[in-house]
């Protein structure tokens, strides 16, 4: 009965405000339309025009005071700097080039609106401004293009590396699986055809006449050592899906089919991930509002939500179906002990199948 009462008066507070604007525009001097614009509909344009520029340069200073943290995190691998230095340098030309072009637009927009008696200037060409508006964006624009290809290749050239860890990411509607090649650094042939072998226990479709997948290890969460190289082998089950972990600059599709294949060398384990500053804060942003969301549940007679805790994460960056946004799993970053320590526990395919 409430909403009913609130809308019926706000319909008809809509229907006051829209008489009393008829009685206004009544109560005015009527104007001859005759389609043409005067100096008045100049001046407003002018105005709004100004305005406009005014409200852009705001609203662009407000988003990045307001959400700057939600760009993406500091690196935490080697190429990460690499990527982020590319970034900011075109972030930096490019507000650079939007503000002064974006100013000048506007305000001449402003300063030379129609006028009555105003007689624009008519300029057949000038060589030497034309030579100046197309020099320096080639100039600009062939830096930033040769710099982006530097980095790139930098960055996705895979090379050889007898002490690297190879580790497969295998990608299916809705999960990932991680292999770890063995002892002997080389991941066995695998195929989809063989993933209800050995009663389901296959979970990657690893060919067991190959010797040298014997020695794999398959888990469900990703355990990384610092300092090391890290080649990755990507794959599909079923559809298209994009292996992405922001906290290192990383992103490769995975396409149903082939293997795609990226490098990095992860340099911030988790726990001193945990112990940043920037990370200190957002947790705990994060676990404000969980405990106020957690005081509604109980009141329903809910479970609480859980404290969050920060990890590494592996994420879908591809739409793949209903329950993509459920498609991720935990990166654990640990010292290379850690790690040692971690893998041997394992259980290899050839003990998985016995």
């Amino acid at each position: 009965m409430t909403i009913l009462l609130t809308l019926t008066v706000l319909a008809l507070i809509a229907i006051a405000i829209w008489q009393i604007t008829k009685i206004f525009q009544l109560s005015q001097p009527k104007k001859v339309n005759t389609q043409v614009a005067d100096d008045d509909d100049n001046r407003w344009n002018g105005q709004l025009m100004f305005a406009f520029l005014i409200f852009i340069y705001a609203i662009t200073l407000f988003s990045f005071l307001k959400w700057g943290d939600v760009l993406l995190p500091d690196a935490s691998s080697e190429h990460g700097l690499e990527y982020d230095n590319l970034m900011w340098i075109s972030f930096a030309i490019i507000f650079f080039t939007q503000t002064i072009t974006q100013a000048l637009l506007h305000y001449f927009a402003y300063k030379y609106r129609g006028e009555k008696g105003k007689k624009a200037l008519f300029y057949a060409d000038n060589d030497r401004l034309e030579a100046i508006w197309t020099i320096i964006p080639v100039i600009a624009l062939a830096g930033l293009i040769l710099y982006g290809l530097y980095t790139w290749t930098d960055i996705m050239t895979v090379e050889e590396n007898d002490d690297a860890l190879v580790v497969e990411l295998y990608a299916q509607q809705f999960n990932w699986k991680a292999r770890y090649a063995g002892e002997d650094g080389v991941l066995g042939d695998s195929n989809v055809r063989f993933l209800l072998d050995f009663d389901g226990k296959n979970l990657v479709g690893i060919d067991a006449t190959d010797p040298n997948g014997f020695d794999d290890v398959v888990v469900q969460e990703l355990h990384l050592p610092a300092g090391r190289e890290v080649i990755f082998k990507m794959r599909s089950q079923d559809v298209l899906h994009s292996a992405y972990m922001p906290h290192f600059k990383a992103q490769m599709n995975c396409v149903p089919g082939m293997i795609t294949e990226f490098a990095f060398v992860p340099t911030v384990t988790t726990e001193e991930m945990r112990q940043t500053e920037d990370i200190k804060a957002k947790v705990n942003k994060i676990n404000a509002i969980r405990r106020e969301n957690s005081l509604a549940l109980v009141a329903k007679g809910e479970e609480p939500l859980e404290p969050y805790i920060f990890d590494y994460l592996l994420l879908c960056n591809k739409i793949c179906g209903a329950s993509h946004y459920n498609m991720q799993m935990k990166i654990i970053v640990e010292t290379p002990e850690e790690f040692e320590k971690w893998i041997t526990n394992q259980q290899t395919f050839a003990e998985v199948i016995q």
